[in-house]
């Protein structure tokens, strides 16, 4: 039998929930594995749609895991400087099997050091923060580079942790997951990337979200200058 797989999940308050429970749903049916959700403390988290989530152990107490798992969110702006969690992160990271990012969960890993050189990708709407953390920007749904996944925004985590699950315990048992959860999307509109939805569709949320938007090109700056990334604007 496979060795056992320790996979450590972040939780954050105003994270996205789907960037955690999609790639859940995948990861948590691995052969021979266990998951942990992992936070600052055990207290519940909400994410930034109102969805309570439960830490199952605090990030000083997480034992070494072998996948270690990032998702993205608003609450992303939080941990970009939060030198405990960024700390975690290369901890882990650094004897980890494969590290796993969604969404703008990139950024945070980003900003932990880990993207320098390596290719990923991102919600569609932080691609173009890659670069400031040393990264080749993809705007592909999934990235693969070494032991680094990345998904780009929300359900390609589903999509990621099938990749994962393929890399960690072969495709047999990633198309056994994948059956599992009926896994065969057919989505009623093909707008889920802005090269294929309206113009006026994706002017809108864009514009809902540039404050956001701009705040995270501010940390990405910073960060750059702390992780000595050369960057030209």
């Amino acid at each position: 039998m496979a060795d056992h797989l320790n996979v450590g999940m972040l939780v954050f308050p105003r994270m996205d929930q789907v960037d955690l429970t999609g790639p859940f749903a995948v990861l948590s049916r691995l052969p021979n594995a266990s998951v942990q959700l992992l936070w600052k403390d055990t207290k519940p988290v909400r994410d930034y749609r109102g969805l309570g989530l439960m830490p199952d152990a605090r990030l000083t107490e997480a034992e070494p895991v072998d996948l270690l798992v990032v998702p993205g969110g608003p609450g992303q702006e939080d941990l970009m400087e939060d030198e405990g969690v960024l700390s975690f992160i290369t901890q882990q990271a650094a004897r980890a099997k494969c590290v796993f990012s969604v969404c703008t969960g990139a950024l945070v890993c980003g900003a932990a050091g880990l993207l320098k050189g390596r290719s990923a990708t991102t919600h569609w709407r932080s691609v173009h923060l890659l670069k400031y953390f040393g990264a080749v920007a993809k705007d592909q749904r999934v990235v693969v580079d070494g032991t680094f996944v990345s998904a780009a925004g929300l359900t390609a985590g589903i999509d990621g942790a099938l990749r994962v699950a393929e890399l960690l315990r072969g495709s047999d048992s990633a198309k056994a997951i994948q059956l599992d959860l009926q896994y065969a999307p057919e989505p009623p509109f093909d707008c889920g990337h802005p090269d294929k939805a309206p113009a006026e569709l994706v002017a809108k949320l864009k514009g809902a979200t540039e404050k956001l938007t701009a705040q995270r090109l501010v940390t990405a700056k910073r960060a750059a200058a702390r992780l000595k990334v050369p960057v030209e604007d």
